[in-house]
């Protein structure tokens, strides 16, 4: 392939010699024959590994389309700052050397971007005019090459690797002079940069060109300060020295001059929260940490300095004076000032802490016996002592007698296993704090009176409709549970003896105890508080249905027998049925009648202790009846149930519907309650009904096992009416699967005749077969349903083999949820709209991860860090509102203009201070920094006594204090117009910043040329 490649417009920049990054040098082939009589061109040029550089980096420029005149409005005020800053990267290679080539530019309307082509021909490139505008000075968040040279757009080619550096100066010409030649070859009037040196020192230069002009920029990066530039006059005159502009009146140099002061020393405010009270914590004295609410707060002040940077923005050259001896550059003079604030890195909070150390619980992997130091190898003797040491502990002083549902009792059965094999001094939990958590957790246990108590355990496991708001139904979103639930209060006492009662083993004693308390109240019939009537929610945490689930089994069995008792009662002389209705809403009736109704109901069937179990049927009478039906049944869909059978368990009558044969009325029968489930039980049943496959046996054996409710409501209707047939059954139980039509019979009368739908016609369908097989047994002698022994034993069983992680990673959910709702409550005090922002988005984040099982850690530590963060957020809105004393100020309007100032201040890199420094939030920062000062001077108390001299001289010394401590950074932008090279040349930008801190100082230039006749 033929190529042809242009010479550099400049060749004294081009190196000599070999490739300096070892590349081969190619040479070209000359023909030494003489020429023969064919006119033949033969092109034997090779491309050296330099111009494949150059060729690579005007594909760049080309790909991006940074091809030709750039053009654009002048920029305005600010816009760097509010503005959308954008980059594109390539990587392109010189050898084996990787560079990546990176285009920053503002995001601009399509109108700025699309006139590359249609700029005048004479016109300045844009960059070149950039550097003379003053709109944008100083930008808080921007690029460093944007903050130094005011560029809207730029290209970077850096070391890709960040170890990488292109430190000889043969490279960096090298480098500069590939630069020179793609925007030559290209015409592209975007500056191109080149980092050099170590990519900390943030060293670059570059070039950018036009038509007949030429820009230049260096940098000078230096440690050491020389004392000529630590002023204005020194800058100028270095600034002057390098145009080297050949006219003698200089034209004027515009300047701007910026100096920043930092603001440490905050020994004169208080920071507002104060570190929790441990030893109050037990009584509630300290606000926002008792059990059952979370902390908040941060345990330092968030906030580490205060930056004021005072601005002089046009100032022109001879109107201030700025040198070695004196300066006119007064900070409260200055007509602009602006501060930022320095937040301290992940400062202590108190909920962050919470949550972290909660979380940290998920990962360990300790049993709970194992936790409390279960051994089966101690001494009998010293076992004897321990428990005598215990006993002493907990009758001191001497408990009054009181009901046996007492806190004290509560805590003597597990202290008494715990403290077996464990002096009493190892014991995780000390008596006060766990009795207080037992009550927080139980309040119906402080009753101590029978009576009082008969009457709460009735009511307690129930709870009011709960209130339709957001915040109350987030439970349903992070798959918790409701923030006035017991499974919410047990995860915020867990949290609380986490961190700072023993941790993990305060943990597992707890959770002992709750899990004893669970097995007393199922042994005894005692409803759990705090938790609503029904079966198990699925919307809510696994461990709060399986509490769930143990309510509904104490229910169950509390309301047989208090129904035997009930019976008792009744054959007893005098006997008061009164009592009987106690049970009625758990008869199994899954109708809503009146509880009235139902306790009628009840007294005809709670009669023996074996009933409601295996059996079905307890009477041969009853047996033979069922035998004869099933025989009679079976042979004839539709068949009627013989009438000699006394009706039995029904609960009223329907009111509309009649039986199809004998006429009689249609009783709805009492019937049982479809048992509870859980979410893990539902999924096991179905793993179990998937597994039976897909071929028709299978299918038929799915059929029959979900069909055990059907079957229980078939028998309760066939004892409540009997002569019944099936359709009667599905007229009442599924009155779409007995359709009915207007037909005219033989006498010409309209009547309704009516039969079951096509899906019940099927010969030997579910339905069918189950009313076929089903005798007439009233609901309270057949096989229960939900046996309600065996469920509450698996529930026990599997709270007291959780793990203290298991338990975490259960009660995580309400945690998180606890803590969103402690930020949206400490959030509704400050006002603070980019929080509100952050809230929303952490609730749609934990809805979209919770609502799974098993979230991965990485998700979960995401959602924590967001809450962190809103807490810091928080933290620092107050720690400014009390260093500015927003709340103190008298003067509304003031006030308003100081809480508005102290949001942008949280919200915004960088906020205008109006009126500078006299203005309300000015004087305020006027003050912090005139304190400061005052205080640092005041020596030490030990120092003030050996100093001698009267005490005038040391009111003088303390008098001389200035306002504001030495600047911590002076940044000055020097700006003209002049003539360069010669005096006949286009007047072209020149422009210099500075900047001079403590450690550092640079000088970064941006100097034109005109290159028509140079």
């Amino acid at each position: 392939m033929r190529r042809c490649v242009r010479q550099p417009p400049r060749p004294a920049r081009l190196p000599a010699g070999p490739c300096a990054w070892g590349g081969p040098q190619r040479k070209m082939a000359a023909d030494s024959e003489p020429e023969s009589e064919v006119f033949e061109i033969t092109d034997f040029t090779t491309a050296s590994e330099w111009e494949r550089f150059i060729s690579k980096i005007e594909e760049v420029l080309n790909d991006w389309k940074l091809i030709g005149i750039s053009s654009g409005k002048p920029l305005e005020k600010g816009v760097y700052t509010t503005g959308v800053w954008e980059e594109k990267s390539d990587e392109i290679s010189f050898a084996d050397f990787k560079f990546s080539v990176t285009h920053h530019y503002l995001v601009q309307e399509p109108g700025d971007r699309d006139g590359r082509e249609e700029g005048v021909e004479d016109a300045l490139p844009l960059p070149m005019q950039d550097l003379l505008c003053m709109n944008n000075d100083f930008p808080p968040r921007a690029h460093c090459l944007v903050r130094w040279y005011g560029l809207r757009e730029f290209v970077v080619i850096a070391p890709a690797a960040n170890n990488d550096a292109v430190l000889s100066e043969s490279k960096c010409n090298l480098l500069l002079s590939s630069v020179s030649i793609a925007l030559g070859n290209t015409g592209c009037q975007v500056p191109l940069f080149v980092q050099i040196h170590q990519k900390w020192r943030r060293m670059y230069v570059g070039e950018c060109q036009g038509p007949g002009v030429r820009t230049d920029f260096e940098m000078v990066h230096l440690r050491k300060v020389p004392s000529q530039y630590t002023h204005l006059s020194g800058l100028l005159d270095v600034f002057k020295s390098k145009i080297g502009c050949p006219l003698t009146p200089l034209p004027p140099v515009s300047m701007a001059i910026r100096l920043t002061y930092v603001l440490q020393d905050w020994q004169q405010y208080f920071w507002p929260q104060q570190p929790p009270d441990i030893d109050a914590l037990v009584g509630g004295e300290v606000g926002g940490l008792e059990f059952g609410k979370l902390p908040f707060g941060a345990c330092e002040d968030p906030i580490s300095e205060l930056h004021l940077a005072t601005t002089w923005p046009h100032l022109t050259e001879g109107i201030i004076v700025d040198n070695d001896v004196y300066s006119d550059l007064d900070p409260i003079q200055a007509p602009q000032w602006s501060v930022r604030v320095r937040k301290a890195d992940n400062p202590q909070c108190l909920l962050g802490d919470f949550l972290n150390e909660f979380f940290k619980l998920c990962r360990r992997k300790e049993s709970t016996d194992e936790i409390l130091g279960r051994s089966a190898f101690e001494e009998d003797g010293k076992e004897v002592a321990d428990i005598t040491h215990a006993l002493s502990k907990l009758t001191e002083p001497a408990p009054v007698p009181i009901h046996k549902l007492s806190v004290t009792n509560m805590v003597h059965s597990a202290k008494k296993k715990i403290r077996k094999h464990r002096g009493v001094d190892e014991s995780p939990l000390n008596n006060e704090v766990l009795n207080t958590i037992l009550l927080f957790l139980f309040p119906d246990a402080a009753d101590k009176l029978a009576e009082g108590f008969e009457s709460r355990a009735s009511t307690s496991s129930g709870s009011n409709p709960p209130p339709e708001n957001e915040d109350y139904n987030l439970f349903s979103q992070f798959k918790s549970a409701p923030s006035d639930s017991l499974t919410y209060k047990l995860a915020l006492c867990l949290c609380m003896i986490n961190f700072y009662h023993g941790g993990v083993k305060g943990v597992a004693h707890l959770w002992q105890e709750f899990v004893l308390e669970m097995r007393y109240r199922w042994e005894n019939n005692y409803l759990i508080p705090g938790l609503a009537n029904g079966p198990p929610d699925l919307r809510c945490c696994l461990l709060h249905q399986k509490l769930q689930m143990l309510n509904c089994c104490i229910e169950r069995k509390k309301a047989r027998d208090e129904g035997k008792k009930g019976n008792m009662s009744d054959r007893s002389p005098g006997g008061s049925s009164g009592d009987t209705g106690k049970g009625a809403d758990h008869s199994g009736d899954n109708l809503k009648e009146t509880d009235k109704e139902v306790g009628k109901s009840w007294e005809s069937w709670s009669d023996s202790e074996e009933e409601f179990f295996e059996c079905l049927s307890d009477t041969e009478d009853l047996k033979g009846n069922g035998q004869e039906n099933g025989k009679k049944g079976g042979t004839k869909e539709g068949n009627k149930e013989p009438v000699n059978l006394k009706p039995e368990g029904r609960l009223h009558p329907h009111g509309k519907l009649t039986l199809l044969h004998p006429g009689e009325p249609l009783y709805i029968p009492i019937t049982q309650e479809p048992a509870p489930m859980t979410e893990d039980l539902l999924e096991e049943q179905s793993e179990v009904l998937a597994k039976l496959g897909t071929s028709a046996e299978g299918a038929h054996l799915r059929a029959r096992m979900q069909s055990a409710c059907l079957l229980s409501d078939m028998e309760s209707f066939k004892a409540a009416n009997p002569g019944c047939c099936l359709e009667d059954f599905v007229r009442w139980y599924s009155p779409r699967d007995y359709i009915e039509e207007e037909v005219v019979d033989e006498k010409g009368n309209v009547v309704i005749k009516g039969e079951l739908s096509a899906r019940m016609k099927i010969p030997s369908n579910m339905w069918v077969e189950a009313w076929e097989t089903a005798k007439p047994v009233p609901a309270r002698r057949q096989k229960r349903l939900f046996d309600d022994t065996r469920e509450a034993e698996k529930v026990l069983h599997y709270l007291a083999v959780q793990k203290p992680a298991d338990l975490a990673r259960h009660l995580l959910p309400c945690i998180i949820h606890a803590a969103v709702l402690k930020v949206k409550e400490e959030e509704v005090l400050e006002n603070i709209s980019s929080v509100k922002k952050i809230i929303k988005q952490i609730i749609s984040h934990s809805s979209k991860v919770l609502r799974f099982p098993n979230p991965e850690d990485k998700k979960l530590e995401e959602i924590i860090a967001q809450i962190m963060s809103v807490e810091a957020i928080i933290a620092r809105a107050r720690s400014l509102k009390a260093k500015f004393g927003v709340e103190k100020c008298e003067n509304e309007e003031e006030k308003e203009d100081l809480q508005r100032f102290v949001n942008c201040l949280l919200e915004q890199p960088e906020v205008s201070v109006l009126g500078a420094g006299r203005g309300p939030a000015g004087s305020v920062i006027h003050k912090l920094f005139v304190n400061a000062q005052r205080i640092s001077a005041v020596p030490p108390l030990d120092e003030e006594l050996r100093r001698s001299g009267p005490s005038d001289e040391r009111r003088l010394n303390a008098g001389s204090v200035s306002d504001f401590p030495p600047p911590t950074g002076r940044e000055i932008i020097l700006r003209t117009t002049v003539p360069r090279p010669a005096p006949y040349s286009k007047p072209l930008p020149q422009r210099m910043y500075s900047v001079l801190t403590k450690e550092d100082f640079r000088l970064a230039g941006a100097f034109s040329a005109d290159t028509t006749f140079f």
